[in-house]
């Protein structure tokens, strides 16, 4: 590997490492929000998801340029193939923040309600596995990205008798109807955190071992249905 490469692979990998912190701290604090609804929050978040935007492109560009300039080959390339995807993944995340930021500031105009208790136990399982999805590329260890995929079930079913829950509180409090629909959708965006977590996971197995996981469960499922 030359010189050149070592130093453009050096810098990929800790930019994305920063677009990696940047987008943990945008989830968490819009996560946190659902408690403490705040519009201007909401506005500063917005304005850090154009940021990771920005860098999204800026990984994207940096790849390409890396591709084009060392080709290289083995587990470089599948370093760079492997960036190119989890960068896109983390800027889904972020915009997944701004959406759960965004439900959780209009819960501040209306009548109050509770926020389900499952609803925190899924936002923190679901904020774990992208923690930890980033801890496994950064060790690269692809034990630790399968068990993070293993979790995402966990999340479906929270998310599911979340569901379940508030349709039955729109049932009995009609003038809660609004508010319930605000932490539906505020379910969904973290049930996708999950899911993107899972993705960059697998994106990790990718990479140490040289596998494509994705869909296996998909296809497990309809081996045993069909």
């Amino acid at each position: 590997m030359s010189i050149h490469l070592v130093h453009d692979m050096e810098t990929l990998h800790r930019n994305i490492l920063s677009m990696c912190a940047m987008v943990e701290d945008l989830v968490h604090r819009a996560v946190a929000e659902l408690d403490r609804p705040d519009a201007e929050l909401t506005h500063e978040l917005v304005t850090r998801d154009d940021e990771i935007d920005r860098r999204e492109v800026q990984l994207e560009e940096d790849c390409l340029k890396i591709l084009a300039l060392h080709q290289p080959v083995a587990v470089d390339l599948r370093r760079i193939a492997t960036v190119m995807k989890i960068s896109a993944e983390l800027e889904r995340v972020a915009d997944l923040g701004v959406n759960i930021s965004e439900r959780a500031a209009g819960l501040a105009a209306g009548p109050e309600i509770a926020i389900p208790d499952k609803l925190h136990y899924m936002a923190q399982t679901a904020l774990d596995m992208l923690h930890r999805s980033i801890d496994s590329y950064v060790e690269m260890d692809s034990v630790l990205a399968r068990k993070v995929c293993e979790q995402d079930d966990v999340v479906d079913q929270f998310n599911r008798e979340i569901i379940t829950e508030l349709i039955q509180v729109m049932h009995a409090s009609p003038n809660l109807i609004e508010p319930a629909m605000y932490l539906f959708s505020a379910a969904r965006h973290v049930e996708r955190v999950a899911d993107h977590a899972t993705n960059i996971a697998e994106q990790v197995v990718y990479l140490v071992e040289g596998e494509i996981i994705r869909h296996r469960s998909e296809q497990h499922h309809g081996s045993v249905e069909s």
